[in-house]
C-alpha cells in the first residue's frame, strides 16, 4: 500500500554530488505537486570523504529536517561505504522500512548472504548496477553518477515525471546557488567538462531519463511496487 511520505537516505562520498542529487530529486518533487525538503550531513568537506544526504517527499506538509533513521529508500552511491564502512550509519541498511528499496552503485554484487537475509526477511528490494560507468556512457563524465542515481530513483517511485526531473536539474543549475566551498569547487569541474552550461544540462537530462527508463524496467521485472501516493494536485 502505497505512503503519503517517504523518507530517502544517500550516503556516499564527498564530491560524489550526493548534495545536489538530494536537493534536485526535493525540487523535482516539489515541481511535481509533492511536499519535499533535502537536507545535507557531512563532516569534513573533501573529496572521499563519507557524505550524507537526505530528501523527505509526501503529499502532507513535512517538517522534519533532521537525520534520516528509518528510511524507505536508501541510495548508496559508492561501494566504499559498504566496504569500507564510510557510513554514519551501520550496517548501510540499518533502520530501513518493510518493502524498501535500496539502490547500489557497484559493478558487483557487494552484500553478504546475511544482508540479503536480512533485506529478503523485510521485503526490501536490491538494485545494483554501476551507475558510474553507465554516466560515463551516457555523458562521458562519472560526474553525472548522481544524475544516473537520480533517474533511478524517480523511476523506482514512478510518481515523479521526467518534465518534473528535468525542471529540478535546470533549476539547480541556471540558477546562482551560494554553495560551499566543496560544491562550488565540484560545479566548476563540471562545467569546464562539459564547456557549455546547456552541454552539461542536456548531458544530465540524457543520463537521468535512460535511467529511470532502465529502473522502470526493473521494477517490472522483480515485483518492486509504487511506495508512494500520487501528488494531490
Amino acid at each position: 500500500m502505497a505512503k503519503d511520505s517517504i523518507k530517502i537516505r544517500m550516503p556516499g562520498l564527498g564530491g560524489q554530488g550526493a548534495v545536489t542529487a538530494a536537493h534536485i530529486a526535493a525540487t523535482a518533487a516539489d515541481t511535481e505537486g509533492y511536499y519535499a525538503v533535502s537536507n545535507p550531513f557531512f563532516g569534513a568537506e573533501k573529496r572521499m570523504a563519507p557524505s550524507e544526504s537526505y530528501a523527505r517527499i509526501g503529499t502532507v506538509p513535512i517538517y522534519d529536517r533532521g537525520e534520516v533513521i528509518y528510511p524507505d529508500i536508501i541510495m548508496i552511491f559508492h561501494p566504499q561505504v559498504i566496504t569500507m564502512g564510510k557510513s554514519y550509519t551501520m550496517p548501510f541498511y540499518a533502520g530501513i522500512k518493510e518493502n524498501g528499496l535500496v539502490i547500489i552503485n557497484s559493478d558487483r554484487d557487494l552484500l553478504t548472504d546475511d544482508d540479503k537475509k536480512t533485506l529478503s526477511d523485510l521485503n526490501v528490494k536490491v538494485l545494483t548496477k554501476d551507475f558510474t560507468q553507465f554516466a560515463i556512457d551516457m555523458a562521458g563524465t562519472e560526474l553525472a553518477t548522481n544524475m544516473a542515481m537520480l533517474g533511478a530513483l524517480f523511476g523506482a517511485l514512478g510518481t515523479v515525471s521526467k518534465p518534473a526531473i528535468e525542471e529540478g536539474i535546470k533549476d539547480r543549475f541556471l540558477k546562482k546557488y551560494t554553495a560551499s566551498g566543496g560544491t562550488a569547487t565540484l560545479d566548476s569541474v563540471i562545467e569546464k567538462k562539459f564547456k557549455k552550461k546547456k552541454e552539461l544540462i542536456q548531458k544530465n537530462l540524457n543520463t537521468a531519463s535512460a535511467a529511470f527508463d532502465l529502473t522502470v524496467d526493473w521494477c517490472k521485472e522483480v515485483g518492486f511496487e509504487q511506495i508512494l501516493e500520487s501528488p494531490r494536485k
